[in-house]
Order: C-alpha cells, then structure tokens, then sequence
C-alpha cells in the first residue's frame, strides 16, 4: 500500500463540554501525539498487517513523528522534511467522546510532484493508493497511479465535493461518512450507486456501515462499544478495510475487520499511538 496522507502533532484537551461561541474553558487534561489522518491510516493499515509506505512531508520540528511512524511498522522513506512547519491539530473532547478539532495545515499541503512520483515509481501493478483530503497533490497521484496498474482508494475527508469531481474517474474505492454522501449527491445531482466508482462505503457512525457496489447495497451493523473518544476511529477504519482488501480478503470480511477495529478504537483516548493491531482484535472478538 501507498498512502499519500497527511502527518500532524496532536494535541488534545479535555473538556466537561464543547465550546460554543465565545466560551473560555478550562481543559482538565492535555496530551500530545501522533495524528493526521494520513498517519492514522498508515499506523491503522500497518497494525491490520498490511505493508505500508508513507508519502508526506514534515517540518523540522517533528523528526520523532517519522520515527513513530517507523515503529508501527510503517515505511518511511518517502517523507519529506521541509522548513514548512509541521501540520497539527487542536482537539478538545468531552466527557462523552464526542470532538471539535481545529486543523493547521501546515507541510501537508506543500507536497511536489517530485516527492510524490519518486515515491509511487517503486510500486507494483495492482498495489493500492490511499488518499484523503489533507494533502494537496491528490490529481497527480491518482493519475500516476491509474496509469501505473495501482488501484486508488480516496478517503473524502476533510470533505469537499470539487475534490472528489475532479478525480471520479480514477477512484476505485470511496469512502466517506453518511453526511459526506448527502453532500456529494447533492453537489454532483446523482445517487451513489451512479458515481460510476466500483465501490463505494459510506460509515454510519455507531449505525455501522453501507456498501454500494455495481452488484446492489449491503448494510453492516456496528460492533457495540463503550465510546470514549470517537477522534480517528474513522480513519481506524478506512486503514484497516483497505489493508484487508491489500492482503486479499473479500469485500465482507473486510468490513467486518474494519468495524471490530473501529469499535475498539473509540474505547480508547488518542489517535495514532492507540489505534489496535490485529492480535488484540483478535483477541478481544475471539477470532
């Protein structure tokens, strides 16, 4: 797998309640660590025993991020240090796992097309390529890959619909959540299952999941858990279902591999320094 993703520094607060506007609050804890949702997906693919490689970029205040990384079994030596400063998010959660996040960009969006297609020259027909919505660079990359024989899987978060427009074509596997869909439907005047994408997930939160494939819909319940901290469960999953389908698996246990990972990434505080492997996966659903 490659994935084109994003690297951040995390730094989280927690809060007896969201902020509205105007609120001063007191955080009753901090804590800082690995997160982006491009680092999430790398360590989440990584633990789900799929073979990763990260392309993004830092600055030169976070070489411990890549070293992080490196421990989690991700590949790093298509990350670039520049003297952008690294991108990071401030994330307050509430007593009942729910986040506001403020995102700071940062080196994440200063990725060439040289870094970029030095890295996907070492992939193989068939390989898969990730991507989200916090790097720039994604055209170039989807086109790369396509022409290269990889499949491209795009994970539209942050969403915007121009976004995913301008690379339909080349997407293979989409994924995004239930409110994500109703405002790409709405901006591109079509149902999912007529974007002309083979597959398409749509996350349903605690609800699950939805499949749309050329073949019809199938709707996955979620695993039940005691939620903590919802922040990177998504990208927990997209990791993951990806990772399955790398290492050959069929779309339906894929997603069920997805979802028991997800489920026990909320009953956890973090991002990617929490994100579980595959043995206390199997562990915890005995399998």
């Amino acid at each position: 797998m490659w994935n084109l993703g994003s690297i951040n520094i995390d730094n989280f607060y927690e809060v007896p309640h969201l902020p509205i506007a105007g609120e001063t609050l007191a955080a009753q804890s901090y804590g800082f660590g690995l997160g982006g949702k491009g680092a999430n997906m790398s360590v989440a693919a990584a633990r789900g025993a799929a073979r990763v490689s990260h392309i993004g970029a830092i600055g030169p205040d976070a070489g411990w991020t890549v070293e992080r990384l490196l421990e989690y079994g991700v590949d790093t030596p298509h990350i670039a240090q520049i003297e952008t400063p690294t991108g990071h998010a401030n994330i307050v959660v509430d007593g009942s796992g729910e986040n506001s996040i403020v995102l700071f960009q940062g080196a994440n969006v200063q990725l060439t097309e040289a870094i970029i297609g030095s890295a996907l020259s070492e992939a193989s027909t068939g390989d898969f390529l990730l991507m989200q919505n916090e790097t720039n660079g994604q055209e170039y990359a989807a086109t790369t890959a396509q022409s290269l024989g990889l499949k491209v899987a795009y994970a539209a978060a942050p969403f915007e619909a121009e976004a995913i427009a301008r690379i339909l074509d080349r997407i293979d596997l989409l994924v995004l959540n239930e409110v994500e869909a109703e405002q790409l439907v709405e901006a591109l005047g079509k149902p999912v299952e007529a974007l002309g994408i083979s597959d398409v997930v749509v996350t349903l939160g605690a609800k699950g999941c939805k499949w749309v494939s050329n073949t019809g819909e199938k709707v996955f319940d979620a695993y039940p858990a005691d939620a903590v901290d919802t922040t990177g469960a998504g990208d927990t999953f997209t990791g993951y279902l990806v990772a399955a389908l790398d290492r050959g698996m069929d779309m339906h246990a894929a997603i069920d591999l997805a979802l028991k990972a997800g489920s026990l990434m909320v009953t956890r505080r973090g991002t990617a320094d929490v994100i579980p492997d595959l043995k206390e996966i199997q562990d915890h659903f005995g399998i």
